[in-house]
């Protein structure tokens, strides 16, 4: 590939700061790749940033089997914690 157009995405308001820095952006591609396959940059002006998903924590289901392998530890302490951490865990997820 060679003369290649590179179209970026540009928050409205940073379009500005990108335009100023087209000539290093073109640099370090072509640094990377080793030979000039970027010869321009085209900004394209967007309203949004994109959202991303945030991801669901799942809940727990069995709560039997952490359970019984919570009771197979012997310290007291870290067993507390873990049942307070499982018991929060689930009332974050409701």
């Amino acid at each position: 590939m060679k003369n290649g157009t590179l179209v970026l995405n540009v928050i409205h308001g940073k379009e500005l700061e990108i335009e100023y820095n087209k000539n290093e952006i073109l640099a370090k591609i072509n640094s990377f790749y080793g030979y000039d396959c970027i010869s321009k940059i085209k900004l394209k002006i967007v309203d949004i940033k994109i959202a991303f998903k945030e991801k669901k924590i799942k809940k727990i289901k069995n709560f039997l089997k952490i359970n019984k392998k919570i009771d197979g530890i012997e310290n007291n302490q870290l067993k507390k914690s873990l049942n307070n951490l499982v018991e929060a865990y689930n009332e974050k997820n409701k």
